[in-house]
């Protein structure tokens, strides 16, 4: 009987799967931001690049 009434609770139990959710939220998210660093470094390392070339250039 006890254990009948322990498997009913665990089927009725959502917080794991409210823990799952929010874990696949995070991921998103997280994907998200690294794929917009992604961006960011190639398109600022261009832009150091037009820079020391346009220093080298000043010098010469």
């Amino acid at each position: 009987m006890l254990a009948n009434n322990f498997i009913k609770q665990l089927l009725h139990d959502e917080q794991g799967a409210t823990a799952v959710e929010y874990g696949l939220i995070v991921s998103l998210i997280v994907i998200a931001m690294v794929t917009a660093l992604q961006g960011l470094a190639t398109e600022s390392s261009t832009m150091w690049g037009e820079v020391e070339t346009k220093v080298e250039n000043a010098g010469s």
